[in-house]
């Protein structure tokens, strides 16, 4: 029995995340996170282990759907929510005892997709079998093709935010060295140009000039320029003077004046630890597997989910599209300042 872990206040600080979806935050982790501390106090399972476990269930749910009876609906619905759970596990187990690895992300990412595919199939093959309705084949390749989906939209639209901001801070970076150029002072120029100069006085002028390499950029949107800078008792709280804050981007600023009521929503929302993306991809296997299947509503539950879960795509992909607007005007104002600097 390890005795370094924390209690379980403090185990939910470090494995939990800021944000995260509704379902988890108010079905899952108030149950995967004492089993989280357990599991690290008592056992020597390892999050691969955990997402194994997680997959196994998996199939066992696939399973049930298989068979069509509602009976086995449930058992599946029930079974997959026991899939989830451990599929949360994993990820908090390795933050906790530090066990993570890059293996770890990928084989989570793996069988999760594999997972919503067998499920998919399996409980629309159970479905067409019990009824012969033919509409259940149109809808297990619409649940494969949304997930596929949803994660090749996700991946795209990162890539282009982290493209944008690599831009962003190389031009501020590229502005901070010529503004740094002009504000360094040599002793033996201030000597040159007067030598009668209070030398005591420029040594004190000179040491406030920003320090090159400082941070270039926080980006508004992110979280991270959300929160402090430091905490209470850091160098700052003690007195010790700190690097200037870096230049403020807001790429997000067109979407917030347009929806003034996203923000008090989102500031609710965080309160909780829930994301503003309400129907993700996990709301969407939810209201598919678990929501369809224990309603016996199979077809009214996809239909539902997949059409929220677009909706709520379309919302990322128009407010990325906001967020370029955004970053062309910023670019065009690194023009016009360097083009005015150089008049």
């Amino acid at each position: 029995m390890r005795r370094d872990i924390p209690p379980l206040a403090e185990v939910r600080r470090i494995t939990e995340k800021k944000r995260d979806a509704w379902w988890t935050v108010l079905l899952v982790d108030p149950v995967a996170t004492p089993l989280v501390r357990l599991t690290a106090m008592r056992t020597r399972i390892t999050p691969n282990q955990i997402t194994w476990g997680a997959f196994v269930l998996g199939l066992v749910s696939a399973a049930c759907f298989a068979f069509g009876d509602w009976r086995w609906l449930i058992a599946g619905a029930l079974v997959y929510h026991l899939s989830f759970i451990l599929d949360c596990m994993d990820g908090k187990v390795a933050r906790l005892t530090g066990q993570g690895s890059v293996f770890g992300a990928w084989l989570d990412f793996v069988f999760d997709r594999i997972r919503v595919a067998l499920c998919g199939v399996a409980l629309m093959a159970g479905q067409y079998d019990r009824t012969g309705d033919t509409v259940y084949i149109w809808l297990a390749l619409a649940v494969v093709g949304l997930d596929t989906l949803r994660y090749i939209n996700s991946l795209e639209i990162f890539k282009i935010r982290y493209n944008m901001r690599k831009q962003i801070k190389a031009r501020v970076r590229e502005a901070r060295r010529a503004e740094n150029s002009a504000e360094v002072a040599f002793m033996e120029d201030l000597l040159r140009n007067n030598p009668s100069a209070d030398i005591e006085h420029d040594i004190r002028k000179t040491s406030t000039v920003s320090e090159p390499g400082s941070e270039p950029l926080s980006e508004a949107g992110s979280e991270a320029a959300s929160e402090p800078r430091s905490e209470p008792g850091s160098e700052e709280a003690a007195g010790v003077p700190q690097k200037p804050q870096g230049q403020v981007i807001d790429l997000q600023q067109e979407f917030r004046h347009r929806f003034p009521v996203y923000l008090r929503m989102r500031s609710f929302l965080l309160r909780h630890r829930i994301r503003t993306h309400l129907v993700s991809g996990i709301e969407f296997q939810m209201g598919v597997f678990i929501v369809g299947p224990l309603l016996d509503a199979v077809i009214e539950a996809t239909l539902v989910s997949g059409a929220l879960l677009l909706v709520f795509e379309l919302a990322i992909i128009y407010k990325l599209l906001l967020s370029t607007r955004d970053f062309t005007r910023t670019i065009d104002s690194f023009d016009r300042d360097e083009v005015a600097t150089a008049a």
